[in-house]
């Protein structure tokens, strides 16, 4: 892919910043105008994205993409634009004793930021450049996108709908690869909002430090299910298969590993098959069932199996058609369990970003939320039960970005909930007003009455007696 420069992205954000600048006060119309067009480009060229991502992917699934990334792009747009004229009403304040009382007022106003900068990854490329806009777009922020460079197919069809419905100084999409990436990390924007890998994500916030750039970062890591010894297995498995095979487990989301009651582990097992064959019979020639990204990625996955395999792991695949993989134009892979997983394998030491699963059983629950809290925080937790007090000790006694109970990954759907990560996992969060906030600035404004000008000339210079007892009088002495 061609590199863009890194003097053509500072010359459009220069653009940019004057535009906004010389725009001032940015309206609530105005804003809900930018969220509409964005809505209305999604529903345009939506068959355009889904056939672009399949694309690339090699085969999507046209049903996940209009689910996830097209529906998933315009939910969060919507509701901004419903509610972005509540979201921008200044926020009163109480004013301090006795300020208040001599009709000083307190107030927060949410400014725009400016600029901010939007790095979107390859799993989820349309809804994942989309959802980040929605609040970007709602705080009165210009935009500048840089999509992922393994998904080409999908990056040029945004970026010639961007092109269509937005002026650039408004959006603008830079189209290029890892050296483009780094370029576009490193420029001085108001606010940096990068969604991606760890370990990428060091480099990105490396490089926006050099211009004290505030960012956000939505990461990933290794969510954990924990299923309790009171949780229904068939309901169970089945909702984290779907999880777990919703986009081939390419997703930041997908539960990554499984703790299970060790007397349940065969269960489990057993349930865990029955759930594949009956969502998936087939996976090959199976439509709703996505391809691995690439070839690189998929060897990745079968060197974590072989890992796995080498340091004593037994792999479960799970295969219902009993199809040839070998023999396939595109890069599918079968789901599998890995029991007996150790901290020593690799499949335990990094992301899966995969349909791998594996499982590890336990004695009593709190063996698993010592396990949870000996490793870096997740983004997600996953709790299946019906003892709401073994529930709550889960949920209060481990630290993620999010929890979802008896399911997995739904709590990103909720518009009212915040979304991000915590420690590894990320930072900063979106969705909702949270999004409007997080690419916001918080403005303190105190307005000083009269009566308090003059009766406040005692906190002046020259200062007296009177000034020490009150003062006094404040500590309680």
């Amino acid at each position: 892919m061609k590199e863009t420069s890194s003097e053509h992205m500072r010359m459009l954000l220069d653009v940019q910043r004057q535009a906004y600048l010389k725009e001032g006060v940015v309206s609530a119309a105005v804003r809900a105008d930018r969220l509409a067009r964005a809505a209305d480009l999604v529903a345009k060229h939506r068959h355009r994205f889904c056939e672009a991502m399949s694309a690339d992917f090699g085969h999507r699934s046209m049903h996940q993409s209009m689910l996830a990334d097209i529906i998933g792009a315009v939910a969060p747009l919507k509701h901004a634009k419903a509610n972005v004229a509540k979201w921008m009403r200044p926020e009163r304040r109480r004013a301090e004793f006795p300020f208040g009382l001599l009709g000083a007022s307190t107030r927060i106003d949410y400014q725009p930021l400016g600029v901010v900068g939007c790095i979107s990854p390859w799993n989820f490329p349309v809804q994942l450049t989309f959802a980040p806009l929605a609040g970007i777009l709602a705080a009165g922020n210009r935009a500048m996108i840089k999509p992922s460079e393994y998904t080409p197919e999908t990056s040029q069809a945004m970026a010639e709908a961007f092109a269509e419905a937005f002026d650039e100084t408004e959006v603008a999409v830079i189209q290029g690869g890892p050296q483009t990436g780094a370029d576009f990390s490193g420029l001085p924007f108001d606010h940096l909002i990068f969604t991606g890998a760890t370990s990428i994500a060091k480099h990105v916030m490396r490089a926006a430090a050099e211009n004290l750039v505030p960012v956000t970062l939505e990461l990933g890591g290794k969510s954990p299910v924990i299923v309790a010894a009171s949780a229904p297995m068939e309901p169970t498995t089945d909702a984290i298969v779907t999880g777990k095979m919703m986009n081939a487990g390419q997703m930041c989301l997908a539960p990554d590993y499984v703790f299970v009651p060790e007397q349940r582990i065969g269960e489990l097992v057993e349930s865990t098959k029955q759930s594949v064959t009956k969502l998936y019979p087939t996976l090959l020639d199976n439509d709703d069932y996505t391809s691995i990204i690439n070839e690189r990625h998929h060897q990745r996955l079968q060197g974590l199996l072989e890992d796995a395999r080498d340091k004593g792991a037994e792999v479960v695949e799970i295969n219902p058609a009993h199809e040839d993989f070998r023999r396939q134009p595109h890069f599918k892979m079968p789901p599998a369990l890995v029991m007996g997983a150790t901290d020593d394998m690799q499949i335990m030491q990094e992301e899966i970003f995969g349909p791998l699963m594996p499982v590890k059983g336990y004695g009593r629950v709190g063996e698993a939320i010592d396990y949870v809290n000996g490793h870096p925080r997740p983004l997600g937790l996953y709790y299946f039960g019906q003892d709401r007090a073994e529930e709550d000790r889960v949920l209060s006694r481990t630290t993620s970005g999010g929890v979802t109970v008896n399911d997995v990954i739904m709590h990103v759907t909720q518009e009212d909930l915040p979304f991000g990560g915590v420690g590894p996992a990320g930072m900063g969060s979106y969705h909702g007003v949270f999004g409007f906030r997080n690419f916001s600035h918080a403005k303190a404004v105190y307005r000083q009455s009269r009566v308090a000008l003059a009766a406040f000339a005692v906190l002046r210079p020259p200062y007296t007696e009177k000034l020490v007892k009150m003062v006094e009088g404040r500590l309680g002495v």
